[in-house]
């Protein structure tokens, strides 16, 4: 009862997850088909890392003006643009592959456009979710997002390997394009007038004195500073799973795409159970968080010395359930720290902190991968988050916060 209440008591929530839950299966087989496009057609680790910089280098510049655009304008209707975009984007890719169009440079270029895009969806569809469950539920919504997320995660990769395998990576765009219909139908069904009412920000002044009040926010907030400043490190040195998995799967496994559908499915899995372990909680805390993030640094350096499909998608299978733990309890705690009138712009700066980090992190990944395979890689991984472990237990709060997930 508990684990799934956002659904059973809001009718706006359960039309958003639905939508989302057949547009995630498309974002999931994309992600897949991209990162194996560029590998098949460069095959250097590097070009891969080039397109997720690519991807979340215009967030890294303009992402927090997204946050602050977020509590100024109806977040709702700028999900529905955001996501008829992102589909075109779709189409394009899916037509760089039917037209032959072998440039990885076409690529990049799509993936720069996704990025822009992707700096006005990510704060609105974060701020969205207290209209939609109000502030009582909203860690459990973020728990269920998260578990359907890494479902589709689950179903998106495996899918992706038998249509690669078969007809080629163009149908995967085509599909996750069409699947974009779902979640801008359920956006248009929603009821306005059952929002949960938020306080407006004062009105007045420009975006950028926006922006700065809510850094001052955060940086004076101690747990939304601490763990802000964790999820950073983490997010540049170990969430680079895109990059990652697919060189696991051919250059350290040897294997074909069947193979990364495995292991990316087996990564999902756990982060799916890890995400129904976290909505099932009545209350999150900072102590969730130090935990799930040391478990996550563990199984970090476990995957340095896989060698055999079977021990990846056993050490990825823990790795999810940490991934989702963390990033799902980090999240609730830095929203329900924050006010009403700066949900939008901290919600974005969560985003932002998880997102921006992804260029250089991508980047960085990439060129470990070049010169000591994903052993190499994945050994920085879990040891930059081990320390960033450390740093939380050393500058917590004294009493750590616990918060209910549901009234």
């Amino acid at each position: 009862m508990q684990t799934f209440a956002s659904l059973r008591r809001h009718r706006n929530y359960r039309l958003y997850f639905a939508g989302q839950l057949v547009s995630q299966v498309g974002t999931w087989l994309q992600t897949a088909a991209q990162s194996w496009l560029v590998l098949e057609l460069t095959h250097s680790a590097v070009a891969v890392g080039v397109v997720g910089f690519c991807f979340y280098g215009p967030y890294a510049v303009l992402g927090l003006l997204g946050g602050a655009l977020a509590d100024r304008i109806s977040r709702h209707r700028m999900m529905m643009a955001t996501q008829g975009a992102m589909a075109l984007c779709a189409v394009a890719l899916a037509l760089v592959v039917f037209l032959h169009v072998d440039r990885v440079w076409v690529i990049d270029l799509i993936a720069v456009i996704r990025g822009v895009v992707l700096v006005f969806n990510n704060p609105s569809r974060q701020a969205l979710m207290v209209q939609l469950v109000g502030r009582g539920e909203l860690a459990n919504a973020i728990a269920l997002n998260s578990g359907l997320n890494n479902a589709t995660r689950i179903v998106g990769p495996g899918i992706a390997g038998i249509l690669i395998a078969t007809v080629g990576t163009g149908w995967c765009f085509a599909l996750n394009a069409i699947s974009y219909v779902a979640v801008i139908l359920a956006l248009g069904a929603m009821r306005e007038d059952e929002f949960h009412a938020t306080m407006a920000p004062p009105g007045g002044g420009s975006l950028w004195r926006s922006v700065v009040e809510g850094l001052r926010y955060a940086r004076t907030t101690r747990t939304i500073a601490v763990l802000l400043t964790m999820l950073l490190v983490i997010s540049l040195l170990a969430i680079n799973f895109n990059v990652l998995l697919p060189v696991l799967a051919n250059q350290t496994l040897h294997g074909g795409p069947q193979v990364y559908g495995a292991i990316a499915a087996s990564f999902g899995a756990g982060a799916f159970l890890g995400a129904l372990i976290t909505a099932s909680r009545a209350r999150t805390s900072t102590r969730l968080v130090v935990a799930s993030a040391l478990g996550f640094g563990l199984t970090q350096v476990w995957l340095a010395f896989v060698h055999t499909e079977l021990a990846a998608a056993l050490a990825l299978l823990v790795t999810g359930v940490c991934y989702t733990l963390y990033t799902a309890s980090t999240n609730a705690i830095v929203q329900l720290a924050s006010p009403d009138a700066l949900q939008g712009r901290i919600g974005g700066l969560y985003s932002y902190v998880f997102l921006a980090s992804g260029p250089f992190g991508a980047l960085l990944v990439g060129w470990l991968c070049e010169r000591g395979g994903t052993a190499l890689a994945f050994a920085v991984a879990g040891a930059g988050t081990l320390v960033m472990v450390a740093l939380g237990l050393m500058l917590r709060p004294g009493n750590m916060a616990r918060v209910r997930t549901s009234s």
